[in-house]
């Protein structure tokens, strides 16, 4: 194929899929576009604030604006305490939503706002004629603050991936485009940052407040307004049944969460590798403290190790087609773990001439491996999500970040350790005092060569220790692509049976059902083949998701299936007021059952599960519902929600009115009024719809093993005789 060839192929395909999605994918080539170039302008923000985030390695709080590692710590501690709150509310409006605008693309904007409006104040208080009292309190002020709004916006932008395309490969492809690019802003901004810099203080620092007075302000407001292109040409598709309530209690959420064991494995993996990145700040101290190079240079420097990341995200979707995610992170992690050792004979030698270009060679090798595997988390975290919706029915992806708290209590004491080894190694204003130095900035000791090798040595040695930790839980991380595929499938067939009960189900979604279960009656039968071709492994790949699917088609044929339809039918006997009294099953029957192969190990585990949600939704129904469980009427909300998107058309249409007067020179009295009554219409609503969302959430607490049940029952009857999805 020549070049001309070529290029005609490649303008069709853009022309082709610009709006509609290839076959087999979700996402079009403009959604793909908008999701990455507006990720240049969240990026932009998150490297602004990331760099006013109090850690005790903070070189911004630090260095620059004089606050020591001891009283970041103490502040950190506060902060963290306050996300606690923070969080959990965080996590209920995310799982709770429902907009016609979507689960997360609202938050880019509502969250952005302030965001940027609290970073600007930050950065542009008069730090100079401040006490270190003051210094932390409008710091932590800030901070806390940023635990809400810039966690929301950051994880609102980081997450919409999660539901624009259910396909994980598709999710992996995208990613590293959309990598590629919203990693131009913080790549650009770490260039030029030293030679401003320069410009502004007329030395080799970066440490100076008039730089980040000058430069964030601008880069704050520039970000916002490209962020808001992901939000526009972006949209969700979660799978789930067209009628489908969110009923999501907090508690409930949390329970759920808590019991998905591949959450915990990644989870483990972050909090036990708390010192890999221990040596981040060395390349920057010996530039600033050790006059390792010009400004010049340091910004060729930075340019290459900020490039250190972009060749990931090439080769990345290749990988993991090639060798899955699993292999890839076991992989980076162990040989970053050398990469990190190669940096100790290095930092023993600075004040050698051009030693920092070696410090650049370790430093991109390591920080092109870490990236490689940095890429895949956010992938692996959208598959834990699908997993949560298949194991528990629900979409509650906010809650991962409220359980995940439980990590922010870990930090809390693992972050004491790095302003300990700083201290022990001499970075303290005692050390300061006897070289000479102010003990109001501890840093100034680094300008010491003896004692920046020394720290910098065990800064090295304590990152090389994190990375060990950190690489051990992934062992025992087995959710392969080829499962999540399988799970995506059954998600839809259980949302095309449940669509059509509600008589919701569409042509499409049903033709696309009755081909997942067409093709696993396919290849159920079919042998693995040893053959090593591409077609030999995908069709390897479709007789194991043909397993799977066939499984969940013939669960209630399965032990465990059979014992939960005994207890579903025992729970709808009793009725909802008196499944909760009733012995549905009891501690004495579960201590009975067998547990000898995997088949009973699993009745046994259901049975556990089972006789905790119905004590737990008994607790709920005798504290909620004293004189009896009401049933919540599903058509209310459905009212509910009806009301509040004409209202938000009825409103948008008043703001066009107003602009199009405003435009012809009319009168826009009566458009303003209108606008009013808008407001105040939708106001009312969302508070009617706040009130029966919160009646449903204890309903669906109190009444949960009965709802289910009731599903069970619904689905083992549709299950019996799936083909009938056929002929509909």
């Amino acid at each position: 194929m020549n070049i001309k060839e070529t290029a005609n192929k490649t303008i069709g395909l853009f022309k082709n899929n610009w709006k509609t999605p290839p076959e087999g994918r979700y996402m079009s080539i403009k959604e793909i576009s908008s999701l990455s170039v507006g990720g240049i302008g969240v990026k932009l923000i998150v490297h602004c604030i990331g760099q006013m985030i109090i850690s005790t390695n903070n070189t911004l709080l630090g260095n620059t604006i004089g606050i020591d590692a001891k009283s970041l710590y103490i502040i950190y501690i506060i902060g963290l305490l306050s996300s606690f709150p923070l969080t959990g509310l965080r996590a209920n409006m995310i799982d709770n939503a429902r907009s016609m605008k979507g689960k997360y693309r609202p938050y880019i904007i509502s969250m952005g706002i302030p965001t940027v409006a609290i970073g600007i104040f930050m950065i542009m208080l008069p730090y100079e004629s401040m006490s270190l009292f003051w210094k932390c309190f409008w710091v932590l002020l800030c901070n806390i603050g940023f635990q809400f709004f810039y966690n929301f916006m950051n994880d609102a932008y980081d997450s919409l991936i999660n539901v624009l395309s259910p396909n994980s490969i598709e999710r992996s492809d995208v990613l590293s485009i959309k990598s590629i690019v919203e990693n131009l802003s913080p790549s650009i901004a770490n260039i030029f940052f030293p030679i401003v810099a320069k410009l502004i203080t007329g030395e080799n620092t970066l440490y100076d407040l008039r730089v980040y007075r000058i430069l964030f302000p601008p880069l704050l407001v520039v970000g916002f307004l490209i962020s808001i292109i992901a939000y526009v040409n972006t949209e969700e598709k979660i799978v789930r049944p067209k009628k489908h309530i969110v009923q999501v209690r907090f508690s409930d959420a949390f329970r759920a969460v808590a019991s998905n064991k591949y959450f915990w494995i990644i989870s483990l993996a972050g909090w036990m590798g708390f010192l890999e990145g221990a040596f981040a700040s060395i390349m920057g101290w010996m530039y600033n403290y050790q006059s390792a190079c010009s400004a010049g240079q340091y910004a060729v420097i930075t340019a290459i190790a900020g490039n250190a990341s972009f060749w990931p995200n090439i080769v990345a979707p290749f990988f993991i087609r090639k060798y899955g995610k699993k292999k890839i992170i076991i992989f980076s992690n162990v040989l970053n773990i050398g990469l990190i050792a190669l940096m100790l004979p290095v930092v023993r030698m600075t004040g050698t001439t051009h030693i920092i270009w070696m410090l650049l060679f370790c430093s991109f090798i390591n920080q092109f491996i870490t990236s490689l595997g940095h890429l895949i988390t956010p992938s692996i975290n959208a598959d834990i999500r699908d997993y949560q919706q298949y194991i528990s029915g629900e979409r509650i992806d906010g809650m991962f970040a409220a359980v995940g708290l439980i990590g922010n209590v870990i930090s809390m004491v693992t972050s004491g350790v790095l302003p300990v080894i700083y201290d022990k190694v001499g970075l303290n204003a005692q050390t300061a005092v006897s070289l000479g130095y102010s003990a109001n900035n501890v840093y100034d000791v680094l300008y010491n060569h003896e004692y920046f090798v020394n720290i910098s040595s065990v800064l090295v040695i304590a990152s090389v220790i994190g990375a060990v930790m950190n690489v051990i839980p992934m062992f025992f991380y087995d959710f392969t692509e080829t499962k999540q595929k399988a799970m995506v499938r059954v998600l839809k067939i259980r949302a095309a049976f449940e669509d059509r009960d509600t008589d919701s189900l569409t042509e499409d979604a049903r033709a696309e059902a009755v081909k997942i279960i067409v093709d696993a009656q396919e290849y159920y039968k079919k042998p693995l083949s040893s053959e090593k071709t591409k077609e030999a492994r995908n069709a390897n790949e479709e007789i194991e998701i043909s397993k799977f699917i066939m499984n969940e088609l013939n669960r209630y044929k399965s032990a465990e299936g059979m014992f939960a339809l005994s207890v579903a039918k025992k729970i709808v006997a009793a009725g909802l007021e008196g499944y909760c009294t009733a012995d549905i099953i009891t501690k004495a029957e579960i201590s009975q059952l067998p547990n000898g192969t995997a088949e009973e190990k699993a009745v046994r585990k259901y049975a556990r599960k089972m006789y905790r949600d119905i004590k737990y939704s008994s607790k709920a129904a005798r504290r909620y519902f004293p004189d009896g469980v009401k049933v919540f009427d599903d058509s209310v909300l459905e009212k509910l929600y009806k009301e509040e998107y004409e209202a938000e058309v009825a409103l948008q249409n008043a703001l066009k009115g107003m602009k199009t007067a405003n435009e012809n020179n009319a009168d826009i009295n009566v458009h303003r009024n209108a606008i009013a009554v808008c407001r105040k219409r939708s106001q009312q609503i969302k508070a009617q719809i706040k009130k029966a969302n919160h009646d449903n959430s204890v309903y669906y607490s109190a009444a949960k093993p009965w709802l289910d049940a009731q599903k069970t029952i619904k689905q083992q009857i549709n299950y019996a005789d799936y083909t009938s999805i056929f002929s509909i």
